[in-house]
C-alpha cells in the first residue's frame, strides 16, 4: 500500500491524531484502532493484517489518500 507522505510507515496512533478523519475511514471497514490503547502499529500493517479482501484494501488506501488530498497534503 502507498500512502501520501510516507504515512503508511508511521505509527497508527500518530497518523489518527495528526488526523482523526482516518480513525473514522478504518471504523467503516471494522477496524478498530480508535479503541486500540497499544496503537504502535503501522498504519500499512494495520490495514494488511485485518484480512481484508485486496478490493477493501484498495478503498482504504484511496479513501485515506483522498483525505490528505482534500487537506492539501
Amino acid at each position: 500500500m502507498e500512502f501520501k507522505n510516507g504515512l503508511g510507515d508511521k505509527a497508527i496512533q500518530d497518523v489518527m491524531q495528526t488526523y482523526p478523519e482516518i480513525g473514522e475511514i478504518l471504523a467503516r471497514y471494522d477496524i478498530g484502532c480508535t479503541a486500540c490503547k497499544v496503537g504502535i502499529c503501522l498504519l500499512k500493517d494495520v490495514v494488511s493484517i485485518h484480512g481484508l479482501s485486496k478490493e477493501d484494501e484498495a478503498k482504504i488506501e484511496l479513501e485515506i489518500n483522498q483525505q490528505l488530498s482534500v487537506k492539501g497534503e
